[in-house]
């Protein structure tokens, strides 16, 4: 049997992501604010790891016409920022264009407000400073660490990504099954909240720049101790990706069904470091179950990547073409 052609099914996705796309905002209709810039993300990965450029001219229009709605993309939400700020920091690599990586530096210097001395440190989830949460941190770290590479002679970001690091470990924010848990209780103590799957893969994402930032290999015992405690905790009898809600009697907000995607996305990225073999024939296995089991007629994906198929927003697509697009990188020249 022929080997799927996951370009091809990552370019069905993309093509039908983009029937939500609206030029004149820059955002895609029957989803939210940050799961726009995942969007945006999930283009530019997947231009980049195919060479596609089919779609090339959405970052400049996003760029021009989404800061409308929230000036230099920075609302109250320090997370929400913190995904505009990966966003065109993935811009700024696939156009070598300065006006993406200044957006990043600027929404980076805005989120630094959000950075206080309770609970030792982090960052607060917005500027109500009523919780202190993983994704957060995570995105500050991860934002922080790309910054860094991509000045020359800075120290002042990668300072950043290792004091949020540090404070991220030694508030115990990843539980005792190696998970991370949603944030912290009034008290500071770990709020043994939902394990998302997206808690786990953005810090694999910052993981990997801090290894390839210090060549430390205890960066990479870290994210595998969080990848392998996700594949074993997070994931159906068939090894298949699932969302702690998906199992819940009230499902998935539109918020949640963003999460797994965002996983695929920095666990590839973490094998590209790692190598462990286990995350390669997860992803794969992934990126064959939501096309098989969980698309329609029209190459849009539902919720379940086990299937079987629900209903089609932005949200569920952009997460499942981050997938497919892993599964492409993966096998691209084979």
């Amino acid at each position: 049997m022929a080997a799927p052609d996951y370009q091809a099914r990552a370019a069905a996705a993309t093509w039908a992501l983009q029937r939500w796309y609206v030029p004149t905002t820059g955002l895609w209709k029957s989803t939210g604010w940050w799961n726009a810039a995942n969007a945006l993300t999930a283009l530019i990965g997947y231009a980049r790891h195919t060479g596609d450029d089919s779609h090339a001219q959405v970052a400049a229009t996003t760029f021009r016409h989404a800061r409308l709605r929230h000036p230099d993309f920075v609302n109250r939400f320090f997370d929400d920022n913190g995904w505009w700020g990966l966003a065109w920091v993935a811009a700024y690599d696939l156009t070598g264009e300065n006006q993406y990586l200044e957006a990043a530096r600027v929404i980076f210097a805005r989120n630094l407000a959000g950075w206080d001395d309770v609970c030792g440190g982090g960052m607060w989830w917005n500027t109500r400073r009523t919780y202190k949460n993983a994704v957060t941190n995570e995105l500050f770290i991860t934002l922080a660490a790309h910054l860094h590479e991509r000045m020359p002679g800075d120290q002042e970001y990668l300072s950043w990504a290792l004091r949020g690091w540090e404070w991220l470990t030694g508030r115990a924010l990843i539980g005792p099954s190696g998970l991370v848990n949603d944030g912290l209780r009034a008290d500071c103590a770990n709020n043994g909240g939902t394990a998302w799957t997206y808690n786990q893969g953005v810090i694999l994402g910052g993981l990997a720049v801090l290894y390839d930032i210090t060549g430390d290999r205890a960066y990479l015992r870290h994210g595998e101790h969080i990848a392998d405690a996700a594949l074993a905790g997070l994931t159906d009898a068939d090894g298949i990706l699932t969302e702690p809600c998906e199992l819940t009697a009230d499902g998935c907000d539109g918020d949640a069904t963003q999460f797994k995607g965002i996983f695929a996305r920095y666990l590839h990225e973490f094998y590209q470091r790692s190598g462990k073999r286990a995350y390669r024939g997860f992803l794969l296995a992934n990126a064959d179950s939501v096309w098989d089991h969980a698309r329609n007629a029209a190459d849009q994906f539902g919720l379940s990547w086990g299937g079987p198929f629900d209903r089609a927003d932005a949200s569920r697509q952009s997460s499942a073409l981050d997938v497919l697009t892993a599964a492409a990188a993966l096998t691209r020249g084979a």
